[in-house]
């Protein structure tokens, strides 16, 4: 039975990818600081452990999680994440900070320390990343540019892990319609209707798509964009 841990369950896109990773049996664990929020989701999954730590805080990952993490870690998805808009004029370094440390550091932290379950295990790092890790547009740069340096750490690991047998696949979701999405659209002065975006579980099939794929090949980056109506 394969081992995944999962940061962002609790968001839109994590929650259905927990489920999925559920349904096909794997054993769940669960980061995230909303300790509450994530026991009353891990009630739906049997058997799922709850990690409370804050990827917002990559210097005490280490000391969280010691002696909770597996033995063997076939999936590692990291899809927790922070959003903040705002022109380079006008945005301050605490909005910089927190866009790097929550998208970019955090998670490069938590793989480190993953790393040795996911090399016994010939394991799979997903990092969900965005649009806007491929191309920056006006009012994104802080989150664009931790969105772009995810793409690097990918790239990197994948090079690194190779002939460790670690695959690393990077998602780009374009809009999901998510609580994330909400807010982009409030600071974006725009009305926000969820139908018009990717949905949720679309991206989350994707994700699974790429983890499932057979060993003989990998899936490095999938872009995913929405669809005709």
């Amino acid at each position: 039975m394969a081992n995944s841990l999962l940061t962002g369950a609790t968001g839109g896109i994590g929650t259905f990818i927990a489920r999925k990773l559920h349904d096909r049996g794997d054993n769940l664990f669960l980061l995230g600081r909303d300790g509450a929020a994530l026991e009353a989701l891990a009630k739906e999954f049997p058997g799922t452990e709850v990690l409370v730590a804050d990827v917002g805080n990559p210097a005490e990952l280490a000391g969280k999680l010691a002696h909770r993490l597996p033995a063997r870690l076939d999936a590692l998805v990291h899809c927790a994440g922070a959003v903040e808009l705002g022109p380079v004029a006008e945005l301050g370094p605490d909005v910089w900070q927190t866009m790097l440390t929550v998208n970019l550091a955090g998670p490069a932290e938590l793989t480190r320390l993953a790393l040795p379950a996911l090399r016994a295990a010939a394991g799979h790092v997903v990092l969900v990343n965005s649009g806007a890790g491929l191309a920056a547009h006006a009012g994104w740069s802080a989150y664009a540019a931790s969105k772009f340096g995810l793409r690097a750490l990918a790239d990197a690991l994948r090079a690194e892990e190779h002939g460790n047998g670690v695959r690393v696949t990077s998602v780009y979701p374009g809009r999901t319609a998510t609580a994330m999405q909400e807010k982009v659209h409030a600071q974006e002065g725009a009305d926000y209707e969820p139908k018009e975006w990717i949905q949720p579980e679309s991206v989350a099939t994707a994700v699974l798509a790429a983890l499932d794929l057979p060993r003989d090949a990998e899936v490095t980056d999938l872009t995913v964009r929405p669809g005709l109506r």
